[in-house]
């Protein structure tokens, strides 16, 4: 039923992506890839290429902030400090500092990645509302417009481009939370306390 409700939802071009978009970020499983949905419908339209990267990113971030509001609301028994040195504390710790890169790496990739897990995470262990829309957006503008964008330009071979670099985009992936997590803890260490 979730295979014909997608092929229903890309039928409909940019409203059907920004209704997917919607399901898929909230938790909902979608049948098939979201990102080959978007690069096919750029690379057959490309007339609407721009309005439906526009409309994923909307969707995006509509079913993210449901996911991460119900995390949040449901953080209750989280919520409590858990006892300090203990793996719990370390790990709210480490979230605290690290944490938004654990939602802006996998945001921006086209490879699957648990950004549920970890937009859930930021939803229990506090991150601002403010802060976590503003990385995931960030995230999110680059990877749909430049899915998009590939989809313009390669048309029907996006999705084999895409498939045959999975490793160069895992590869970047980690070099790019690796650059990130570094930059943190120089700022952390450059900052007057």
């Amino acid at each position: 039923m979730l295979h014909h409700l997608t092929d229903l939802l890309v039928a409909w071009g940019p409203a059907g992506i920004l209704l997917l978009s919607i399901l898929d970020s909230s938790g909902v499983p979608v049948a098939g890839v979201f990102d080959a949905m978007l690069i096919l419908i750029s690379a057959k339209n490309p007339g609407v290429a721009w309005l439906c990267a526009g409309m994923a990113v909307a969707g995006s971030m509509v079913g993210s902030t449901i996911l991460f509001s119900a995390a949040r609301s449901g953080s209750g028994r989280f919520a409590k400090q858990p006892e300090p040195g203990s793996r719990a504390a370390r790990f709210r710790n480490w979230f605290r500092r690290y944490g938004l890169v654990t939602v802006f790496v996998p945001a921006l990739m086209p490879i699957p990645m648990p950004l549920k897990l970890f937009v859930i995470s930021a939803g229990v262990l506090g991150t601002t509302f403010r802060q976590f829309i503003t990385v995931l957006l960030a995230a999110r503008i680059l990877r749909y417009f430049g899915e998009a964008w590939l989809g313009v330009q390669l048309g029907m071979e996006s999705a084999t481009f895409l498939k045959t670099h999975v490793l160069q985009f895992t590869l970047g992936a980690v070099l790019l939370a690796t650059v990130l997590i570094a930059y943190i803890k120089w700022r952390d260490a450059n900052t007057p306390a």
